[in-house]
């Protein structure tokens, strides 16, 4: 029986020891974000924790952290740049499940889910060749210098987290009726000082954080490898000229060009912006040298040119107006059908050889008393059978009045 005690006694010690050091763990947690230790005993933090702790929601909680794994390093590394507790690092998570093209019914996007408004406030491009929401570099600098500044004001790292969610506005307003800012008070449900989605999401990044740094969950996952990523990034940031395109820097440094498009979900046409020289894109670590080795600054083969569809518009009759094939009209604008949308905006590459050239130009020419098919094509130098065409008539009469499309 001693003996038999004796080999128990170091398992006993050992579980001891490793609990004690995930409390401290846990504790430390809470003290990063400036939340009282007595919170580790929420009732609802803890249900959550348990819940996302279940075979389904661990395997699915690994399987975001494994997804995320040139991202994570670069978050943890721009957190720790401003200052910030790299428990934030969960507040994407809650946010996006750290999906970078993640956007949401209220026109929120990326990473950490800004809707258009705040990103422009910090300098998030938005237009109809990029969306930086979705730059998962730019965004988390956005973030940090939302944060910070939510940490200025409110002077407490839960606080923060609770205003990026709810806005500053309201929860001032929520601490101003509570007559406090301790977070067992704003979470009161039965007061209902800030919105059930705040009192949720708060405890979702603290159960999150906890899950994260659980040795003990990590290790029965096989997964202990989460808990030593470095803040090395496995991601370099490259400058290229305008107009360039993914599918020749994939050939360049021998990356598919799927998982370019993946480092680079800011990029909505697979190109850098025709206006925009130096731009910013990211590329594999570990083909920098290769890109420094090879990369050469190439003649742009296409200008860029939006045409907004408008009534009678249709893929052939814009391939002839701009000199695009319809197969690459189709092939560079997602199309799945032929099919076109009136007020739909159609970015063509037009190639140099015809950017030059005139476009034709769209008009309209009222039916006068006097007027004959004939008249008007002579008046605006264009065929007989081009205004029969784009005006779907099967006779050269015309009736007083008739609005036609002209292109000139």
């Amino acid at each position: 029986m001693k003996y038999f005690l004796a080999l128990l006694l170091p398992i006993f010690l050992y579980a001891n020891l490793a609990y004690e050091s995930n409390y401290n763990k846990e504790l430390a947690i809470l003290e990063s974000l400036n939340i009282d230790p007595s919170f580790i005993y929420d009732p609802m933090m803890n249900e959550m924790r348990e819940t996302k702790s279940e075979a389904g929601a661990e395997q699915f909680f690994i399987k975001k952290m494994d997804d995320a794994a040139f991202l994570v390093p670069a978050i943890k590394d721009i957190l720790a740049k401003h200052k910030i507790p790299q428990e934030f690092l969960y507040l994407a998570m809650a946010e996006s499940n750290f999906e970078n093209g993640a956007s949401s019914a209220k026109r929120a996007s990326g990473l950490w889910q800004f809707m258009p408004a705040t990103a422009k406030k910090f300098n998030l491009k938005i237009d109809q060749y990029v969306d930086e929401r979705q730059d998962f570099v730019k965004s988390t600098e956005a973030a940090s210098k939302y944060l910070t500044k939510l940490y200025g004001q409110f002077g407490k790292w839960y606080l923060a987290a609770l205003a990026y969610n709810c806005g500053s506005g309201r929860l001032s307003k929520a601490i101003e009726k509570a007559g406090t800012d301790d977070l067992a008070v704003l979470l009161d449900q039965d007061e209902k000082y800030i919105p059930k989605e705040s009192r949720l999401y708060i405890r979702k990044i603290v159960a999150l954080s906890l899950i994260g740094n659980d040795e003990q969950f990590l290790l029965k996952n096989e997964c202990e490898y989460l808990l030593n990523r470095s803040c090395a990034f496995p991601v370099s940031t490259i400058k290229v000229s305008h107009g360039e395109s993914l599918q020749r820097l994939s050939e360049i440094i021998d990356v598919p060009l799927e998982d370019l498009q993946k480092l680079n979900r800011h990029l909505k046409q697979d190109f850098v912006p025709p206006s925009m020289n130096n731009y910013a894109i990211h590329i594999p670590y570990e083909k920098l040298a290769e890109f420094n080795q090879n990369y050469t600054q190439a003649p742009i083969a296409n200008s860029y040119k939006h045409h907004v569809v408008g009534k009678g518009d249709s893929l052939l009759f814009l391939s002839k107006k701009y000199g695009v094939s319809t197969k690459e009209i189709m092939e560079f604008n997602h199309l799945k059908t032929s099919a076109l949308k009136i007020k739909q905006t159609l970015i063509m590459p037009v190639p140099n050889t015809q950017a030059f050239k005139k476009v034709p130009k769209k008009l309209f020419h009222t039916v006068q008393k006097g007027d004959s098919i004939v008249s008007i094509a002579k008046a605006h130098k264009v065929s007989i059978a081009d205004i029969k065409e784009k005006n779907n008539l099967r006779t050269d009469m015309l009736k007083i009045g008739t609005k036609l499309e002209i292109y000139e």
